[in-house]
C-alpha cells in the first residue's frame, strides 16, 4: 500500500469513527427506545421468521403481525400493571403520611416483643435507641413512599415524551423485524474478525439478550405474582404493590424476594401472629424461593453458561449505571467480557468459564 492510499485510509477511518459518534449521540436521547427495540426484535425475530413462509413469503405482512403480538403480549400488560402500581403509591403515600400506616410503630411492637437478651445485645452496640430508631425509620419510610409519587408524578409529567420514545420503539421494531436478517449479515461483513470469532460473538450476543429478558422477566413475574397473591391473602396493605417490588427485586439472583417477604414474616412472629408469619416464610421459601432455584437456572443460567456471581454482580452493576435498563445490559457486557477472552484464551475444563459453548479452532 503507498504512503497516499496509507493516508486515505486513516482518514476514512477517522471519518468514520467520527460519524459513529456522532449518529450515537444523535440517538443517545432515545438510547432507551432503540436498545428495546432492539431486544425484542432479537427475541420475537424467531416467531417473525416461522410466519414469513406461512403467508406466502410477505416480509411485511409477517413483521406487522409480530408486531401485534409484541403488544398484546408484552407492552399491553405493562401498562396496565403500570397504571395499577401508580394508584398503589400513591394511595400507600397517603396513608404512611395520614399516619394509617406507621412503620414506626411497627418496629417498635418488634422491639418490645424481642426478649431481654436481645436487648442487652442491642444495647452493647449502641442499638437500644428505640425512639431514635424508629424516628429513622419512619422518616425512611416517608421518603421511599414520597419518591414513588415524585416518580408517578414525573411519568405522568413526561408522558409526551413517554410516548414519542413508544412510538419509535415501534417503528424500529418493525423494521428490524422485517429487515434483521440482512442487517445482522452486513454487520457480518463489516465486522475486522474472522468467520469463526464473528459467529462466536455474535452468537453470545443473541442468546445472553433472551436468556436475560426472557428468563429474568418469567422469574420476576412469578415471583411478583406470587409474592402479591400471598401478601393479599394475609391481608397485608399495598399488596400489588409489594408483589411488583418484589418482581424487581428478584431480578437479582441470590437476594430477590426475600429483602420484603422475610422482615414482614420477621414482623408477624415478633408480634404474636404466628400462624401468619409461618405461613408467609414456608410460602417464601418452598413456592416463592423454588422458583429462583427452578426457572432461574433453566432459562438464564443455562444459556448464558455465566456462574451465578457474575449474573449478580453485572446486574445490579448494569442497574446503578443505566438504571432498570441495566438488568439486560449489564449481563450482556460480562457476556462479551467473558466470551471476548474466551476466544483468547479458552477456559481450562474444571474452572467456570463457557466450556460447552468454546468456540472451534479454525483449521
Amino acid at each position: 500500500m503507498s504512503q497516499s492510499s496509507s493516508v486515505h485510509y486513516r482518514t476514512f477511518l477517522l471519518l468514520l469513527v467520527v460519524v459513529t459518534i456522532a449518529f450515537g449521540w444523535l440517538l443517545w436521547p432515545f438510547y432507551g427506545a432503540v436498545f428495546w427495540g432492539a431486544v425484542l426484535a432479537i427475541i420475537f425475530a424467531p416467531l417473525q421468521r416461522r410466519l414469513v413462509p406461512r403467508i406466502g413469503g410477505r416480509r411485511n405482512l409477517a413483521a406487522l403481525i409480530t408486531l401485534l403480538l409484541v403488544l398484546l403480549l408484552v407492552i399491553l400488560p405493562l401498562i396496565v400493571i403500570s397504571g395499577s402500581l401508580v394508584r398503589e403509591g400513591a394511595n400507600l403515600y397517603q396513608s404512611i403520611k395520614s399516619g394509617q400506616i406507621n412503620f414506626g410503630a411497627y418496629f417498635q411492637q418488634a422491639m418490645e416483643a424481642l426478649p431481654p437478651s436481645v436487648h442487652d445485645l442491642l444495647a452493647r452496640f449502641d442499638l437500644a435507641d428505640i425512639p431514635s430508631l424508629q424516628e429513622k425509620l419512619s422518616a425512611g419510610a416517608m421518603q421511599a413512599s414520597q419518591f414513588l409519587a415524585t416518580q408517578a408524578l414525573s411519568i405522568g409529567q413526561d408522558t409526551f415524551q413517554f410516548v414519542i420514545s413508544f412510538g419509535i420503539m415501534l417503528y424500529l421494531l418493525f423494521f428490524l423485524l422485517r429487515d434483521g436478517p440482512q442487517l445482522s449479515a452486513r454487520l457480518k461483513r463489516a465486522m475486522p474478525l474472522s468467520d469463526m470469532h464473528k459467529q462466536h460473538l455474535l452468537r453470545k450476543f443473541t442468546t445472553v439478550v433472551r436468556a436475560t429478558v426472557k428468563g429474568n422477566v418469567a422469574v420476576a413475574a412469578a415471583q411478583g405474582a406470587l409474592g402479591g397473591i400471598i401478601f393479599s391473602i394475609l391481608s397485608i396493605q399495598g399488596a400489588l404493590l409489594w408483589g411488583v417490588i418484589m418482581g424487581f427485586l428478584s431480578l437479582l439472583p441470590a437476594v430477590g424476594a426475600g429483602l420484603i417477604w422475610a422482615p414482614v414474616a420477621i414482623y408477624f412472629l415478633l408480634t404474636g401472629a404466628t400462624i401468619k408469619g409461618v405461613a408467609l416464610i414456608l410460602f417464601g421459601v418452598l413456592v416463592i424461593g423454588m422458583v429462583d432455584n427452578v426457572l432461574r437456572p433453566i432459562l438464564v443460567g443455562k444459556d448464558t453458561k455465566m456462574p451465578d456471581y457474575v449474573v449478580l454482580i453485572s446486574t445490579l452493576g448494569g442497574m446503578a449505571l443505566f438504571g432498570l435498563n441495566g438488568f439486560v445490559i449489564g449481563p450482556l457486557i460480562a457476556a462479551l467480557f467473558m466470551a471476548s477472552w474466551d476466544l483468547f484464551a479458552p477456559p481450562v475444563d474444571g474452572l467456570p468459564g463457557s466450556v460447552e459453548d468454546k468456540p472451534r479452532a479454525e483449521k
